[in-house]
């Protein structure tokens, strides 16, 4: 832990509150992570559920690391680079299209010599860097459209528009916090506007060419909104509305207080338990108590990190990266438990530091680091 609370010129140590949280956040989800990963470890493991904790161990440690060193890193030196991130992001991006490896229905992964990664979650980072760097860049004429808006948004489009083809709930999950960025940096309301129009209509068109998403609508909303869906496969009980129904169950199983560590039973029934519905899991173990204590953790980062770090950012380009993080970590936690609890559509979306992942706790571990190191250089 020292390297987050090492000093140097112009630096304290990082917000304390903000790196507690990410630290009882990360030990729950391996907790959480052994008791639910019996299914992974029976159909891909081999029913070696311990190889899979010490894989999981071993990424959570990377991303700590990871945190650690972002941390004692300027996040102007970070911000300079943030374009050649961001291309990069984007040719990785496009290479998923072409030779992306495909698992749950979904292309998403990049296979490069052995090692397997999703090039969104280096995207998201990347965004919001280079976001951040423009809107700091252009606040003396922030409300123009040619020097400003055109510019700022060519890029989020693009970036979305990429991340969206094959990963429609974090390309909505990243817009929302780039757009709380702009809106926190004064560009003009009805650019903002102009750009979540834009970004409804490709969902609309994105949705409309995959019937697996427009049928996870469908059967949430309960209805036939999409001619490319067939209902009797939508509203069946083995449809798209048997995830968020073993949810709900595993929920309901839990009560107050839960039915205790390692003791779930959904866990055999719900797909991905380990990552798209670990909230679920949790929920069932240690109740409604537990359940709560996880969003409270959550709430910790929000207002830590809005009230105290973005609010006393040294610069400009602090505070905006400060918003776009906070609202992009605590917007992932938040989606993720309305989905267990069947208030939002399946989305697919893991729990920021809970759910087993690789490449999505290494960028959280990045963004945190980010956060972290603007809390330091704060007077």
């Amino acid at each position: 832990m020292q390297i987050l609370t090492l000093r140097g010129e112009g630096s304290g140590p990082a917000d304390k509150f903000v790196l507690w949280a990410i630290m009882i956040l990360s030990a729950i989800g391996v907790v959480a992570v052994y008791s639910a990963i019996g299914y992974l470890a029976a159909t891909k493991g081999d029913g070696d559920t311990e190889t899979l904790l010490f894989k999981h161990l071993f990424r959570v440690g990377l991303a700590l690391g990871a945190m650690g060193v972002f941390s004692v890193v300027n996040y102007r030196i970070l911000a300079r680079i943030s374009r050649v991130m961001l291309i990069g992001s984007i040719l990785l991006l496009l290479a998923v299209q072409v030779m992306g490896v495909v698992s749950g229905g979904a292309a998403r992964w990049l296979n490069l010599a052995g090692f397997i990664f999703q090039p969104s979650d280096l995207a998201k980072v990347s965004l919001l860097l280079y976001v951040a760097s423009l809107l700091a860049q252009k606040q003396i004429y922030i409300k123009s459209f040619s020097r400003s808006f055109a510019p700022i948004f060519l890029w989020i489009l693009v970036t979305i528009g990429v991340i969206g083809i094959s990963d429609l709930s974090t390309a909505a999950v990243v817009l929302t916090a780039v757009l709380v960025m702009c809106f926190i940096a004064r560009v003009s309301v009805l650019h903002i506007t102009m750009v979540g129009l834009l970004g409804l209509l490709l969902a609309y068109m994105l949705l409309l060419t995959s019937p697996g998403r427009a049928a996870r609508i469908e059967s949430f909303v309960g209805m036939k909104l999409f001619p490319n869906t067939v209902a009797e496969e939508v509203f069946s009980d083995t449809g798209e509305g048997f995830q968020a129904y073993q949810a709900r169950i595993a929920i309901a199983q839990g009560g107050l207080m839960g039915v205790g560590p390692g003791k779930s039973s959904q866990r055999d029934f719900l797909p991905a338990p380990y990552n798209d519905f670990i909230y679920a899991i949790i929920a069932e173990e240690y109740g409604l108590v537990g359940a709560f204590f996880l969003l409270a953790l959550f709430l910790v980062i929000l207002f830590r990190g809005l009230l105290r770090i973005a609010r006393y950012a040294p610069d400009p380009l602090g505070l905006f990266l400060a918003v776009g993080i906070v609202v992009m970590l605590t917007l992932y936690g938040f989606v993720h438990a309305g989905v267990s609890s069947n208030l939002l559509p399946v989305t697919g979306l893991p729990l920021p530091f809970v759910s087993y992942g690789g490449t999505s706790l290494l960028a959280n571990g990045m963004m945190a680091g980010i956060l972290l190191n603007i809390s330091r250089q704060i007077g």
